[in-house]
């Protein structure tokens, strides 16, 4: 990283998604960070930091309240997520990076411009991710970059991404058997992951199944993914780290539709962790390509397999 900053010439940045927290630590700003979401927990030394939003649904009710409760609050038209207007205030921030993609999943751009229509901060200025598939989280790299006059740097980081990816593609490449995979990002009611998730299964050498392109997602019944008949059923809920993701699986709905998936009962059932990897589009979607890798391929990725082993649970 050729790009240099002085602490005086440095922005104030808040980042109010933990994608964007991770791509601006990636980027060597974590420093300069005064303020981050609720959600935003890597890396380790930004958890400190005064948390600036907050949720309106209780994030420790099950699969199934969260959803209701969202949809609730979607349907009035409603915010999912409230701004801390006053601690905005506070930090005055030089830089605010927010999101356009999904209002149910972060903190979103109208979220941030109505609360700054009530603060006295000309000249903040307001980056808004859009991580519709993967070519857009380089884009947001890059944009993040440039925004904070690092532009060298965010194309060092998207090489460093790419290079670790067409590794995993390369050797994917190898596999003599087609693997289908049904990537399910939620339980309750089941949802099939879709985004950058169907590109990185074919990176990893996984065939997806249903959503097969950048969809946002596909909400299902559990005979739809019974009757996909997938090899590999990999659970990785938006939001729900490995422990909360098999305490959802305890549901007895969700249990049985997990089981009437004949790969589930073959012993190809497994649990990732969403929350850190695969539903965080930024710099470790490079990790969440190496974690899947491993599942699918293990005999093509050993090196993964011993990596990553912490982080893969089979189920049940």
């Amino acid at each position: 990283m050729t790009d240099t900053k002085s602490d005086a010439e440095a922005p104030r940045i808040v980042t109010l998604i933990a994608s964007a927290t991770e791509i601006v630590s990636a980027l060597g700003m974590a420093p300069h960070l005064v303020g981050i979401s609720h959600e935003c927990d890597y890396p380790p030394e930004v958890l400190a930091l005064p948390r600036l939003s907050a949720p309106k649904v209780d994030p420790e009710l099950s699969s199934l309240d969260i959803d209701r409760g969202v949809r609730e609050i979607v349907r009035d038209g409603l915010s999912v997520y409230s701004v801390d207007v006053a601690g905005l205030e506070r930090l005055r921030p030089d830089v605010i990076v927010t999101q356009d993609h999904c209002e149910v999943c972060a903190v979103s751009l109208s979220d941030v411009e109505e609360a700054l229509c009530s603060l006295d901060l000309p000249d903040t200025r307001v980056y808004s991710l859009h991580p519709g598939e993967l070519g857009d989280v380089r884009t947001d790299m890059l944009t993040v970059a440039t925004g904070l006059g690092i532009e060298q740097r965010g194309r060092d980081l998207v090489a460093d991404f790419d290079g670790r990816l067409d590794a995993v593609r390369a050797r994917s490449a190898q596999a003599v058997k087609e693997v289908r995979i049904a990537l399910l990002e939620w339980l309750a009611p089941p949802m099939v992951a879709g985004g950058w998730m169907p590109e990185l299964a074919r990176i990893a050498g996984a065939s997806p199944v249903i959503v097969e392109s950048a969809h946002r997602f596909a909400e299902v019944t559990w005979p739809d993914v019974a009757a996909a008949d997938p090899d590999l059923v990999v659970v990785l809920p938006c939001g729900f780290d490995v422990p909360r993701s098999i305490l959802e699986l305890e549901d007895p709905e969700v249990r049985a539709g997990m089981q009437s998936i004949r790969a589930v009962r073959d012993g190809k059932g497994y649990v990732l962790d969403g929350n850190a990897y695969f539903n965080r589009p930024g710099p470790r979607l490079a990790d969440s390509v190496e974690l899947l890798a491993a599942v699918v391929h293990p005999e093509l990725f050993p090196d993964h397999v011993e990596r990553y082993r912490s982080s893969i649970v089979q189920w049940p």
